[in-house]
């Protein structure tokens, strides 16, 4: 059972493990072969790869705040359906109902006052 639950974490959460396995310590195992090496190809190689990174992660860090606000601004739900469903769990369907009826009745009145109805129009 233990084992289960382990494996089945593990599977869930793949991404969370295999990043860090490919991101860093692949390429740390890679660059100490490469610096035991004599060949100086592989060494640039592996500068490059680090430099990479650190100017990647440097660029995270320094950005996570706007980077977190463009991501939460796209997960964001409708504001006005929000707002409706926690004025429906608070109030209750019927409430919601005579506020909708209530704010039809007032659209109604405010395009009924807008239009200026004149004798002259009914001529025949």
């Amino acid at each position: 059972m233990g084992n289960e639950n382990f494996f089945s974490l593990l599977a869930k959460n793949f991404d969370v493990v295999a990043g860090p396995l490919v991101a860093l310590v692949y390429p740390l195992y890679a660059s100490i072969r490469a610096i035991e090496t004599k060949s100086r190809a592989d060494d640039q190689q592996w500068l490059t790869y680090w430099v990479l990174y650190s100017m990647i992660t440097l660029f995270e860090l320094t950005f996570a705040k706007v980077i977190e606000w463009r991501k939460n601004i796209f997960k964001k739900p409708d504001d006005i359906l929000t707002a409706a469903e926690r004025y429906i769990e608070e109030n209750g369907t019927e409430a919601f109902e005579r506020l909708i009826r209530k704010a039809d009745h007032r659209e109604a009145r405010a395009r009924s006052s807008n239009y200026m109805v004149f004798e002259d129009d009914y001529m025949y």
